[in-house]
């Protein structure tokens, strides 16, 4: 079959084709009568099966977490009797309407959101056919504030039916009612309420663990990966002890976890929330009825420590290291030693800046240039032309916009986080735990004449093996699936034995403290080592050298 014949598929197609010896017929979603059926520890489900991929949708992994579940840990769903249809996605965590480009806003289903949002989405070639595939978990992105699996982006049946994984996408809690951290304000009801859109993810791994041979995958080899806010959920995982060994490698794009929230911080900001809602510490049960527009109005934007936007009223909400289910920033001054023997692939992209909707792509002169570095990085005269000239001698072809861009983005949290993180993992393979390997995304995109270059999201399509569901994103040129073939494979080859190297990419080496070994994935891929060094030293050495005025913040 060609591999481009699967992209014809309707949704509600219905196919007939044979799996081993038996002939299974797709399901209408509007009838499902004929669906595949599997079997799961809360009962039997009913999904569809189109072009040799079995698809199940919105299957619950967690109870309801309205009323009296809400900011509380996840429990078992309840059982059911008879097949549950899982035709059609789950609904999506509680959440104020994001913020994207126009061209990745559009693979946005937006679709309807509640509190008994605890659902994920399985594709496979097999169910309970004896084959152990490779399971990849994929964590969808928008900080810890919004976002969905529901994305089109993140549809995960090309990725099935091109290399015989097994994918599952997941639905979690998220900001107020995933991370308001209650624990320390002296309510014992509430004692365990902290970190429960993480803990969440971590019931969603038990499940695989318990479930997914009935899906043809192997609960003993299993990716996490995510990007974004997506990659700083993987990153917090590799330090939770009770995601410890539901999981078998990760991988992290444009997202890290070398920062956290301390629980001083975190409750400060539930006492905000309590403030503003008229509730005193012992009155907490209240919160659980609260109208879900009333809990999100506390979140809407607002000045946030750090620059976040995952709050209002100056709330963190994110995860919190609460010496419990978060012992400590995974990627702080160390590595976690709980995922020592977890295997890590982290990347970002050139321009990860580029993703913000606002930005304007006029040309700027070099004194703009100069005065927008000055102002970046809170730099001095002679620090921003020590740092521009690095970057117009490393880069002669680059226009000032192009400089700007790039800097914009080695500067950010994407660029320093992620360096940051390969780094830790590094020196901890250095001791003969699991490697770590690195990449760095180059491509730059047709759209909008090129405006967008390599921004933040643009990997994701040839990471799933999307290309041809991201035009909008990545346009349509031929090019996209030579490089949509390396990418996706590199990706299957670490999750299937813990090593990215293929027959279609160069020799990709693991990162080591003095090798720093960088995969570039553009339409010729290379290894280099330590790439553009000069430039992110630059940036790290011109931040923050301007004297600060007295009475700056």
């Amino acid at each position: 079959m060609n591999r481009r014949s699967f992209l014809g598929r309707g949704a509600a197609a219905t196919t007939v084709f044979m799996s081993g010896s038996k002939a299974f017929a797709a399901a209408s979603k509007l009838g499902g009568e004929s669906g595949p059926i599997a079997e799961t520890s809360a009962g039997k489900i009913r999904g569809v099966a189109e072009n040799k991929i079995y698809t199940f949708k919105g299957i619950p992994y967690g109870a309801s977490t309205a009323g009296a579940g809400r900011f509380l840990p996840p429990s078992k769903p309840q059982g059911w009797t008879g097949v549950k249809d899982t035709l059609e996605l789950g609904l999506r965590a509680p959440q104020l309407p994001g913020n994207l480009v126009p061209q990745m806003g559009v693979m946005d289903r937006t679709e309807p959101m509640g509190e008994d949002c605890l659902v994920l989405n399985v594709w496979s070639q097999g169910l309970k056919d004896g084959r152990k595939r490779p399971v990849m978990m994929w964590i969808h992105g928008g900080g810890f504030a919004n976002g969905s699996a529901g994305f089109t982006l993140y549809d995960g049946h090309n990725l099935a039916a091109r290399h015989d994984v097994v994918l599952v996408s997941i639905n979690h809690r998220l900001n107020i009612f995933g991370f308001l951290y209650l624990a320390e304000l002296g309510n014992a009801q509430f004692a365990q309420a902290s970190n429960v859109g993480m803990l969440d993810i971590v019931a969603s791994l038990e499940w695989v663990r318990d479930n997914i041979a009935n899906f043809g995958g192997d609960p003993g080899n299993v990716t996490i990966m995510g990007q974004s806010g997506g990659g700083s959920k993987v990153s917090t995982l590799m330090g939770m002890p009770s995601a410890k060994g539901l999981f078998h490698r990760a991988i992290a794009m444009s997202g890290s976890a070398v920062n956290g929230i301390s629980a001083s911080q975190a409750t400060e900001s539930a006492n905000r929330v309590l403030h503003a809602l008229n509730l005193r510490p012992d009155q907490l049960a209240q919160l659980q009825r609260v109208p879900v527009a009333k809990m999100l109005d506390q979140t809407r934007a607002g000045p946030q420590p750090g620059g976040g936007n995952n709050g209002g009223f100056g709330l963190n909400l994110g995860p919190v290291v609460d010496g419990k289910t978060l012992p400590a920033v995974p990627f702080g001054a160390v590595a976690s030693e709980l995922s020592a023997d977890v295997p890590l692939m982290i990347s970002s992209t050139e321009t990860e800046s580029t993703w913000n909707p606002g930005l304007q792509y006029d040309p700027i002169d070099d004194g703009e240039l100069r005065g927008r570095v000055k102002q970046m990085l809170r730099a001095e005269d002679a620090a921003a032309d020590r740092v521009i000239a690095v970057y117009k001698k490393n880069r002669p072809k680059a226009s000032n916009l192009d400089v700007l861009l790039i800097m914009a983005s080695d500067a950010s949290n994407f660029r320093t986080g992620t360096d940051t993180e390969a780094d830790r993992k590094a020196v901890q393979a250095a001791r003969g735990k699991a490697p770590v390997y690195k990449a760095y995304f180059q491509w730059y995109s047709p759209v909008r004449g090129g405006f967008l270059r390599a921004m933040h999201t643009m990997d994701i399509p040839f990471a799933l093996s999307n290309v041809d569901i991201a035009r909008t994103l990545v346009g349509d040129g031929k090019e996209r699936y030579a490089l949509e073939d390396k990418m996706s494979g590199a990706f299957v080859a670490f999750a299937r034995g813990g090593n990215p190297d293929h027959k279609g990419i160069p020799h990709w080496p693991a990162y080591t403290p003095t090798q720093r070994a960088t995969l570039i994935w553009n339409n010729q891929v290379r290894v280099a080592d330590d790439p553009f060094r000069e430039e992110k030293d630059a940036v790290a050495a011109a931040k923050g050298s301007a004297p600060q005025r007295r009475g700056a913040a």
